[in-house]
This record gives structure tokens, C-alpha cells and sequence, in this order.
């Protein structure tokens, strides 16, 4: 499939997604969980880092994304690891697992095969196998569904997470054709642009998200900041003119106030010194709904911006290249 077909399949693949979480097994741990550590990178990563924003209200045990080769020294019999490998093949991720047996921690993986499922198999860990073939990072809905399920199924969260994926589901479906419309329009914007994207912090996530497909599938440079980190330093940064970037703005209406009147004041600031400020707004009438909604549209802005740039969005032949040259001196 090419990258708008299986960017316009996302509705799709979260419905699947939940058939696979409602149909998993996840097994009690033998001690209390007291913390989770999540390890994953890039595509199969991102969905960590957005779900632990999701669920920081709700869940009473700290979480820890991890987008590197090492655990921590905390990992251990209390802890939760949430092992997210789409190819199951992943370098950092393998190594993460492969120490993480040591720990007693209880351990649970989702992936589409490869090393991670014999693992998996091997070690009698519980696992969530998703559907593969396909780029990880046009499977953002398969990783970030699961964990869901699995923190669901561990006693962590509440199901309230289902009736908002529903009606996420639903709202995408209704708003398809407007999301399409209003990322072209932005692409074309933001061609022949740096683009430096801000957000509340709480959806920093999202943010990255942008970035990332930005970087991958429109083979652009971009950075991203939240407000009101971005207050205490980069702010002082937007000093002298860049008529190369513009700035892209993630609203919600639901944004913390105060953060709301930093982006007013932040608007005010850079508009003299940027090409233009371009705002994207939210929709859902909850924080999964205005994800999954900031997701896809953001998705379709990064097609559009690949194609403008006279891309293949799906190709990513420098990660491959790289792959490839760490293959000839493996772990």
C-alpha cells in the first residue's frame, strides 16, 4: 500500500486494533505493580509516549517512556515493561528485553513478529500480535491501542478509553474529508519552509508525532517545543529574523488556560520574525478524540507536503542504509 492509502485506512486500523486488544490475554502479575517503564522507538515508540500523557491522570503509578538501549536501575519485580517492537526486530528494543528478563519485572510485548515474538514465546511472556507488512510508523493505532488494553487488563486504568476510541473512530470517519482539505491547504503553507511546530505541553506527544512524519515522510527538517517550557528559554531565541520558518500552532480548546494566554502572547512575539503563524485546532469532546483527530490530520499534512516535495512519503532508504551498516557488527 502506498502512504495515502494507509494513512486514509486509520479509522480502519483502530477498529482492528481494538478487535486484537479486546481479543488479547493479559495475565496478573505475581507483585504490585508500582511503576511502568515503556521502551519503543520511532513509530513503534511514539504511541508510548502519547498514551502515558493520556492516562497521567487516572493512573496512580509513575510511567517511563524509554527510547534507548538501557534500562533503568529501578526496573524490577514491580515494575510493568511494555515492550513495543512493530518488526520485533528493533536494535534497542531487543536489547531492552533481552535485560529486562533479569529483573523479575513483569513483562509484556507487542509486536508483529520477528525476535520479540520468540521472545515472547520463549520466556512465556504475554503478547499482543499485530497485524505487520507495513511501515511501523503507519501503525501508530496498533501499538497505541494495545497499551491501553494492557494497562487496562493489569487493573491500572478504567474502560473509559473504549467509548472514547469509538467515538474517535466516529468522528474521524465524519470529518475525513475536512481533515484532507485543511492538511493540503496547510502543506502547501508550510512548503519551502522550516517548520517549527508549538503545543501545551500535554500534548507534547502529538507534537512529536508531527515531527516525525514530518522528518519521514516529507524528508524535511522541523523542531518542535511546548508552552510553558518554551517560555523560560526559547522564547528569548525568536530575537532576529527567519523568513525560512513558519510556525504551527496545535490547539485545544481545553489547553490549560494560563498555557492559552502564553500562546496568545507567544503569537505576538515571533509573528514579526517568522514567514507566518498557522494554527491547527483540535475536535473531539475528549482527550483521545482531539488526539487520534490532531493525528490524522497532521498525518495527511505530511503526505501532502512529501508529494509537493517531490517524495515517495514511504521511503526511507537512509534508515535502512543505516540498519543495514549496524547489521555487519551486530550485538
Amino acid at each position: 500500500m502506498t502512504m495515502d492509502q494507509l494513512i486514509l485506512n486509520f479509522s480502519n486500523q483502530l477498529k482492528r486494533a481494538k478487535e486484537i486488544g479486546e481479543a488479547a490475554t493479559i495475565n496478573a502479575h505475581s507483585h504490585e505493580i508500582r511503576n511502568v517503564f515503556i521502551s519503543g522507538l520511532g513509530g513503534s515508540g511514539i504511541g508510548g509516549t502519547i498514551v502515558a500523557q493520556l492516562v497521567q491522570h487516572e493512573l496512580s503509578v509513575p510511567v517511563i517512556v524509554n527510547k534507548d538501549y538501557f534500562v533503568p536501575a529501578f526496573v524490577g519485580q514491580h515494575t510493568l515493561v511494555i515492550i513495543s517492537s512493530y518488526s520485533g526486530n528493533t536494535e534497542e528494543t531487543i536489547n531492552v528485553l533481552k535485560t529486562v528478563q533479569k529483573t523479575g519485572a513483569k513483562v509484556v510485548i507487542i509486536t508483529s513478529g520477528g525476535q520479540a515474538q520468540q521472545i515472547a514465546q520463549e520466556q512465556g511472556y504475554d503478547h499482543i500480535i499485530i497485524d505487520g507488512g507495513m511501515p511501523p510508523r503507519s501503525c501508530f493505532g496498533y501499538s497505541f491501542v494495545q497499551q491501553f488494553y494492557i494497562l487496562h487488563g493489569l487493573g491500572l486504568i478504567n474502560d473509559g478509553f473504549k467509548a472514547d476510541l469509538n467515538n474517535a473512530i466516529h468522528l474521524l470517519e465524519a470529518q475525513e474529508a475536512a481533515i484532507q482539505i485543511e492538511a493540503e491547504h496547510l502543506a502547501k503553507n508550510l512548503k519551502g519552509y522550516l517548520p517549527i511546530i508549538y503545543s501545551d505541553a500535554s500534548y507534547e506527544g502529538v507534537a512529536i508525532r508531527f515531527r516525525q512524519q514530518i522528518n519521514e515522510n516529507s524528508k524535511m527538517l522541523c523542531w518542535h517545543h511546548v508552552i510553558p517550557e518554551m517560555n523560560h528559554n526559547e522564547l528569548v531565541g525568536w530575537r532576529a529574523k527567519h523568513s525560512e520558518a513558519k510556525v504551527v500552532f496545535l490547539r485545544n480548546e481545553t489547553d490549560y488556560v494560563r498555557n492559552q494566554e502564553r500562546m496568545e502572547f507567544l503569537k505576538s512575539v515571533v509573528k514579526g520574525y517568522c514567514g507566518e503563524i498557522l494554527e491547527v485546532h483540535s475536535k473531539g469532546n475528549s482527550p483521545i478524540e482531539r488526539t487520534l483527530y490532531l493525528i490524522h490530520l497532521t498525518d495527511w499534512v505530511s503526505q501532502y507536503l512529501g508529494v509537493a516535495n517531490g517524495f515517495d512519503p514511504i521511503e526511507i532508504d537512509v534508515i535502512n542504509h543505516l540498519k543495514s551498516t549496524l547489521a555487519t557488527n551486530p550485538l
